[in-house]
């Protein structure tokens, strides 16, 4: 039967309520025990020996033991610690028996929970089910159609330990008697619900078609494509989840990379894997990937296009192969009486015979005895390899050395781009005199702001493995009275700028970094770290992705799983043929499956229609999603004249914030984003101010849409990145256009 009472709902939540409050009291325990455990094990290695010595080997023997205690105590208390929020999420009514399902007795039934983590009883009876464990895949591969044995699957609704409701799906035509149903469907339920200011995960209300995509074997590339709002996201950081849990040692110990798009993005979806079990996985937005550089800043839609281009590699290729603009171009020192002199051309020549072999940063000695043989012409006097080892261990020869081959930072290399005759020199023939002046531009304002932009990310990324690892050089012989001088403290910014590192210390023992206040210092302030390797990456956004952020990526995944989401209809990377390009360069010939989603849970059919008549004018073939949701209200579409833009915008989020409960975000070109700074924090802090480029990923319960016209013009994917633009919005959408 079908329940309609409230008494009859409320019975269904207060017996839901009983188990899950079994649940929370089991999971008191096991928290209790692990702590009792890590107390264990900072008892562990203890000694009351007073005296020094090395220790003895059953002191070693309890370091270790306490250290894995510690550990695994540490790490099972912050996992149970971390899973109170709707622990318990799920259950499956199973019927076990030989009939047709539901046809069965009781005494074939079988009750599942199912949730975010595994919890037992004292007898080890499971009173959850892990949602990544084989036994709970029923719960998202059940369909009317194909039951799974299932005869009802519900979803529990809870704030905290408390259950506030529940959606039940009925797998078979007819319940059992002793069965009831509840509610219209999970699913629809979820949909309607208002969005935050983070992504939730859907791990409650994930459909069959999904499921498969997340439990998709591990090896290889697993594409994940549709069009907006089709969950395209949330499935593949379910992947990643499911694939710690299938096979915790290989991805655990290997790593998994998170890539997104933007900063926002990653704050955006930072809980989501937490939330469903896992916190030992890097995101990173696709600017902060190289260690040690962090960029932001957007260059303009024709730089990033001259950046993201594959021919940036023949003229970063040059580039190594340029001297430092510091470089002394002579060498005059005399070894064993006899006078060596080598000019610019000899010193040329030297330098591209070494690097053809060697990287620049790793061949200090090679670079030494290079020089030796190019001296040895001159000289022809006695045994030739006697000179070359006079010759290296010259300490005039060495002081020359250590300007003329220090080790190069990839950072310091790029900016000498900013040199507009080396960048025409270096980009001859491989870009056009106004792509080069371009390139210099752009690094001119990397030097002037002291700030990276994104696609530098990938430019430092391919120096740094034609340059090598910043190594330091020999130590010199130093005189006793020698000393390091403290570096003058008016190169650095005040008080104000101290950042705590954990690596220093001053005054009361807290430790600081200092902050340059010079932009180029901040440029290249810290250590560019050779590339990491990953068992598994995913990538979200990745029509976006230029081709040499796909080499970038490469090399952190080469003997890597991938898991890819996009949308090519969405695309903000104009060359989609050279990125494909370099992406399948990046996947080698791993075997490559791919899974296609083709239902917008995410916007109101309204909202979609009106995103989706744009894209089919200037994207004939796009994917287009079938919206599942209808609200009954249009889009809000006016023109308004140029003065009035900010007081409309101002008007359109004050009766937005009296249709929905959640977020709404004010999406403008640059032109108007500073006059409209004031509505951030608006609707009660529900408002914020984004530029279209950063809603890539994320959702809002409502937009407001400021000049559209003027987003295509700034956008490198024009019409593409106003579709992303559109498709933002779960419930409502306005869209001023500016006359």
């Amino acid at each position: 039967m079908t329940a309609t009472g409230q008494d009859v709902v409320s019975d269904e939540i207060a017996h839901e309520q009983a188990h899950v409050d079994r649940v929370y009291a089991e999971l008191a325990k096991a928290a209790e025990r692990a702590r009792m455990v890590h107390a264990e094990g900072m008892a562990r290695g203890q000694t009351d020996r007073r005296g020094t010595g090395d220790p003895r080997e059953e002191e070693l023997t309890g370091l270790f033991e306490r250290d894995a205690l510690v550990y695994t105590a540490s790490k099972r208390q912050a996992a149970l610690e971390g899973q109170h929020e709707g622990l318990v999420f799920g259950r499956l009514d199973l019927d076990h028996g030989d009939g047709p399902v539901g046809s069965g007795g009781p005494e074939h039934r079988e009750v599942r929970y199912i949730g975010r983590l595994g919890v037992r009883d004292d007898d080890y009876e499971p009173l959850v089910i892990d949602w990544r464990a084989p036994a709970a895949a029923p719960f998202y591969r059940a369909t009317p159609a194909d039951p799974h044995r299932v005869i009802r699957r519900r979803v529990l609704r809870s704030r905290g330990e408390k259950v506030v409701g529940v959606e039940d799906d009925l797998m078979v035509p007819e319940p059992p008697d002793d069965i009831v149903v509840v509610g219209d469907g999970a699913l629809m339920a979820a949909l309607t619900r208002s969005r935050g200011r983070q992504m939730r995960d859907i791990v409650a209300t994930i459909q069959r078609h999904q499921d498969e995509a997340i439990r998709a074997p591990a090896r290889g590339v697993t594409e994940i494509t549709g069009g907006p709002g089709t969950g395209k996201t949330v499935v593949a950081l379910h992947r990643a989840a499911y694939l710690l849990y299938a096979d915790r040692r290989r991805y655990e110990s290997g790593g998994v990379l998170v890539v997104g798009p933007s900063a926002a993005y990653t704050a955006y979806i930072e809980r989501v894997l937490p939330s469903l079990g896992e916190d030992t996985v890097t995101l990173r937005s696709v600017g902060d990937v190289v260690d040690g550089l962090t960029a932001g800043r957007l260059d303009s839609p024709e730089a990033a296009r001259v950046k993201g281009s594959l021919r940036m590699r023949t003229v970063l290729g040059r580039l190594v192969r340029e001297p430092a603009p510091d470089a002394p171009d002579l060498l005059r020192v005399f070894v064993a009486g006899h006078a060596i002199r080598l000019d610019a051309r000899a010193l040329a020549e030297v330098r591209h015979r070494v690097l053809r072999h060697h990287q620049r940063n790793t061949s200090w000695e090679a670079a030494l005895r290079a020089l030796a043989e190019a001296a040895w012409p001159q000289v022809r006097q006695g045994e030739r390899e006697d000179f070359i080892d006079k010759f290296v261990d010259s300490s005039d020869v060495e002081a020359f050395a250590r300007q003329w081959w220090r080790p190069l930072d990839p950072r310091e290399v790029l900016l000498w781009l900013a040199d507009e005759e080396t960048a025409l020199r270096v980009a001859t023939g491989v870009l056009s005199e106004d792509e080069a002046r371009l390139l210099a531009a752009s690094v001119q304002e990397a030097e002037r702001t002291g700030t990276w932009s994104v696609a530098d990310a990938a430019l430092v990324d391919d120096l740094a493995s034609r340059l090598g690892p910043v190594t330091e050089l020999p130590a010199e012989e130093r005189g006793f009275y020698e000393i390091d001088e403290l570096d003058d403290a008016s190169q650095y910014a005040g008080v104000a700028a101290l950042r705590s590192t954990g690596a220093g210390a001053i005054g009361d023992g807290t430790s600081y970094e200092r902050i340059p206040a010079n932009p180029r210092e901040r440029l290249l302030a810290g250590r560019i770290e050779p590339a990491e390797e990953y068992a598994h990456i995913l990538v979200d956004e990745a029509q976006d992705l230029s081709p040499m952020q796909w080499r970038m990526l490469g090399r952190r995944g080469r003997w890597a799983s991938w898991t890819v989401v996009g949308d090519l209809a969405q695309s903000s990377w104009p060359d989609l043929e050279e990125a494909a390009r370099a992406r399948d360069e990046a996947f080698g010939s791993a075997p490559r499956r791919t899974f296609h989603m083709d239902t917008n849970y995410r916007n109101a059919r309204e909202v979609f229609t009106y995103a989706a008549e744009l894209i089919a004018r200037h994207v004939p073939d796009a994917d287009i999603p079938n919206a599942v949701r209808d609200t009954g209200v249009d889009v809000i579409d006016r023109a308004v004249d140029p003065d009035a833009v900010v007081a409309e915008a101002e008007a359109a989020v004050e009766h937005l914030a009296g249709e929905v409960e959640g977020s709404i975000a004010v999406i403008a070109p640059e032109r108007w984003r500073p006059a409209l700074a004031g509505l951030e924090g608006a609707a009660g802090g529900r408002a914020l101010v984004i530029d279209p480029l950063s809603t890539k990923g994320l959702e809002y319960d409502a937009t407001v849409v400021v000049d559209p016209d003027g987003i295509v013009r700034e956008s490198p994917g024009g019409p593409r990145t106003l579709y992303v633009v559109l498709t933002r919005a779960a419930h409502r959408m306005a869209v001023l256009h500016v006359r």
